[in-house]
């Protein structure tokens, strides 16, 4: 799951009024923190992040799917891959970001 600094930059970059945000390396790839809890992943030059019944459908409805991991091409179906459109206007991509955040805190 190849990250290149570019793109992770990039992706830092559109998250970059949500101040707090890290990063740390997991699994091949690239995981999102923010106090603590991950809520998103970095891998392949591609951004995912968590969902769950909350959110889920507007990934679907967007045309996105769960991420596939690892060379046997595992799905992770709590992780969905982030829509072109989102990612590209850095306030919708903040605030999908939080809500993958919540759905971290709510599960404490």
């Amino acid at each position: 799951m190849k990250v290149t600094e570019g793109f992770l930059a990039y992706v830092l970059d559109q998250l970059a009024q949500w101040e707090g945000v890290y990063t740390q390396k997991m699994f091949g790839g690239v995981g999102l923190f923010y106090e603590g809890l991950m809520f998103g992943l970095v891998y392949n030059d591609s951004v995912a992040l968590k969902v769950d019944l909350s959110n889920q459908s507007k990934y679907i409805a967007a045309g996105e799917a769960p991420i596939t991991v690892f060379k046997t091409n595992t799905p992770l179906p709590s992780y969905y891959t982030v829509p072109g459109s989102v990612f590209e206007n850095a306030s919708d991509f903040v605030s999908w970001a939080k809500e993958s955040y919540q759905i971290q805190v709510q599960k404490l």
